[in-house]
């Protein structure tokens, strides 16, 4: 079985720089004793959680100055993880989560490459209501709405594990799915706002999504 071909990166914010293993393209493909498959994880998007995202870059930078203080926060979906790690090297109280069986790894290898603590992570799909998650003041995450099925499952995920008072930032590239899930997000008694990101000059194409803001 051929190994995975790996690309090292820096990613510089304002006030910091992220270090990122990643996979080296979207062509790379490895999954160790089938566990991708017994999650139904096809070989074609296998390799989507190992890459950086323009969506998880325009996250990212939102986060740089986010007020995070006394906040218990939650990545969905968080692929390579590039929110977690900046969000760690502020000493934020951050959690991740992805349903691939590789972003562990991945997350572990980039919190060492950034010299962080280490970052709890919780491998969970989002139908599963057993989770010991527990619940979140500010929940985020980017490019989560793929499938149509998504919209219900993503929205119950977020509502069982936000908090009373709760703040919800989710950037979508523009796949056609969020006006249902904020129509969705409304009726868990979430109010929103939607708005456009600062383009980043060095994001290729320009970014044509939207960042949707829920609090409750």
């Amino acid at each position: 079985m051929p190994a995975l071909r790996i690309r090292y990166q820096t990613i510089e914010f304002d006030q910091v720089d992220i270090h990122v293993r990643t996979l080296r393209d979207k062509q790379q493909y490895l999954d160790r004793d089938n566990a991708a498959q017994k999650l139904n994880i096809s070989s074609a998007s296998w390799p989507l959680f190992g890459v950086v995202w323009s969506s998880s870059r325009i996250l990212a930078e939102l986060l740089c100055d986010y007020d995070i203080g006394g906040k218990r926060i939650l990545e969905v979906g968080c692929g390579i993880g590039l929110s977690s790690l900046l969000l760690n090297q502020r000493q934020a109280n951050i959690t991740a989560t992805d349903h691939h069986p590789e972003a562990e790894h991945f997350l572990s290898e980039n919190v060492k490459l950034n010299q962080g603590r280490a970052i709890p992570f919780v491998r969970t799909g989002w139908a599963e209501k057993k989770s010991s998650l527990g619940r979140f003041d500010l929940i985020i995450g980017s490019d989560l709405l793929y499938e149509q099925d998504h919209v219900e499952l993503l929205s119950g995920f977020i509502n069982r594990h936000a908090a009373e008072h709760c703040e919800v930032i989710i950037v979508d590239p523009g796949r056609g799915l969020h006006p249902r899930f904020s129509h969705k997000m409304t009726g868990l008694g979430f109010e929103h706002n939607k708005s456009k990101p600062r383009q980043r000059q060095e994001l290729e194409p320009p970014f044509r999504g939207v960042i949707l803001h829920y609090n409750r």
